[in-house]
């Protein structure tokens, strides 16, 4: 029988997706579970590590009956994962030893700030800014503040990772302890270079190298599925990447000048610079981006909001202002849109450019008459405010505006919310036709790795990338004033966090 279809297993922040392709690139199957973070005190976010795992077997199952074939079909597994959530187990037992920190998680706050004088040789050998957001910090905490972590390590028993090298771990049934390259690039402890773990960093930080993982290229063999009961042996992992970077290539932004941003739990902008390492002079990060063909390093330019959908989150759960998360954007069409409420979504801290992880949540402009679709539609307009702040970088960075921005993930399936985002840029917003295309990306990084295409020209050809546009209908006296009012209230936000 063939092999001629494709398994992507997408681990996100409050969600596990899977969904089986066709060697078109087509979904014929699919299975999704809500996995939602806790956070046991302000600024904490964790996982139960198990339960990733877990959710990944039964949604592959899921999956797997959904598109209604066997396994035996699959060519290969790719992983795209919610990047920087570190997690530490027992090469033993294959269990972490304590909740996974999450990207969001914000516990090693006063540790980067000892550690800000650094910052030049850390940004130089990383393209990363001191932040509680990236890996390094988290690991170092772990085997500070978890009993017997450090009697782990001299037993040469202790391993440390991203999610992906902890899925692939549990995957191969304790086989392989490896990363991709973009995973890696997010941990503060690679050298963008050379691609490689730097000693310096891991001295710095206090992290044994040897409890990290061996570094791959995003596309090509992590090992072979042992163990299971969803799926067989020997079935190859053959594509890995960060959420983003594989969003990157499901976009088919695989070249220099092409850039996308990407709606879930937060925001990421990210623009291709090809081999090119830029340096940004506006607090964005400098990355790895996929390597989907053999040759030299590809590089990004990337911006983060902390807190996108997480903002709708809150609007549902927080304020109980709807059922469902889809529901804002219909509550959000009541506002009234002379309304001056503003809504900084720092709920976690600000990422770029403000770098400010100790700034939180502020709503500014209520007056008498303020109502919940006033709040809904200034929830919505604060997320699309961050994203333009960050364009606002990447142009200055790159010395050219974009002329449209590519769209995708949870909150990119709302017309209200992307019409708000062409309003706040002043340039078309352009939907994926895959709105998935995260899981997209992670599949065509599999199929490459496995030979399924040749090249990753010849397998975007069978992708219809662009769907709806949105053109702006703000004049530029309405956009610049709303941007006036919405640079006035993050500086309120972040002077009232430095006080």
């Amino acid at each position: 029988m063939a092999r001629d279809h494709l398994l992507a297993i997408d681990q996100g922040t409050t969600s596990t997706r899977v969904i089986v392709y066709d060697s078109h690139l087509r979904v014929v199957g699919q299975s999704q579970l809500e996995v939602l973070p806790s956070y046991p005190k302000p600024g904490w976010v964790e996982h139960d590590a198990e339960a990733l795992v877990h959710s990944v077997g039964s949604q592959t199952t899921a999956a797997l009956l959904n598109a209604g074939i066997r396994a035996d079909r699959l060519a290969g597994v790719g992983i795209t994962n919610q990047r920087e959530t570190t997690i530490m187990w027992d090469r033993r037992t294959g269990r972490a030893i304590a909740p996974a920190l999450v990207w969001q998680d914000r516990r090693t706050a006063e540790l980067c700030d000892r550690l800000r004088h650094r910052q030049a040789l850390i940004s130089e050998r990383t393209g990363l800014v001191v932040d509680p957001y990236f890996s390094a910090t988290k690991m170092a905490w772990l085997l500070d503040e978890v009993l017997g972590a450090r009697r782990l390590v001299d037993a040469g028993e202790l391993a440390a990772g991203t999610v992906d090298s902890y899925l692939i771990w549990r995957l191969t049934g304790g086989q392989r302890h490896v990363t991709d390259e973009t995973n890696a690039s997010r941990t503060m402890l690679m050298d963008l270079r050379r691609r490689a773990w730097d000693q310096e960093l891991c001295d710095l930080f206090g992290i044994p190298a040897g409890i990290l993982p061996e570094i791959l290229p995003s596309r090509g063999e992590f090992g072979r599925t042992r163990g299971l009961d969803f799926l067989p042996d020997g079935l190859p992992i053959t594509g890995v990447a960060g959420d983003q970077q594989a969003s990157l290539v499901g976009q088919g932004c695989t070249g220099a000048g092409q850039a996308k941003c990407t709606y879930g739990t937060g925001a990421f902008l990210l623009a291709h610079t090809g081999t090119r390492i830029v340096a940004s002079t506006r607090g964005l990060i400098t990355t790895l981006a996929a390597s989907v063909e053999e040759g030299p390093a590809q590089y990004a330019i990337e911006g983060s909001v902390f807190v996108a959908g997480a903002a709708v989150q809150w609007v549902r759960d927080g304020l109980k202002a709807v059922g469902a998360a889809a529901e804002i954007g219909a509550l959000a069409g009541q506002a009234d849109r002379e309304s001056e409420v503003v809504f900084v979504p720092a709920l976690t801290g600000l990422g770029a450019p403000q770098w400010a992880p100790g700034a939180r949540g502020a709503i500014l402009g209520l007056t008498r008459a303020t109502t919940l679709a006033d709040l809904a539609y200034a929830a919505l307009e604060g997320v699309a405010f961050q994203v333009a702040d960050l364009i606002e970088a990447i142009t200055v960075d790159l010395g050219a505006p974009l002329e449209e921005l590519r769209v995708d993930g949870g909150m990119a399936q709302s017309d209200v919310f992307l019409q708000i985002q062409a309003d706040i840029l002043g340039i078309p917003v352009v939907r994926s036709g895959q709105i998935e295309s995260t899981a997209l990306g992670a599949a065509l990084l599999a199929g490459l790795g496995a030979g399924v295409w040749q090249s990753v020209s010849s397998a975007l050809e069978r992708v219809d990338q662009l769907g709806e546009r949105y053109k702006p209908r703000f004049d530029a006296e309405q956009q610049a004033m709303r941007a006036r009012r919405w640079r006035s209230a993050v500086e309120a936000v972040v002077g009232h966090a430095s006080r």
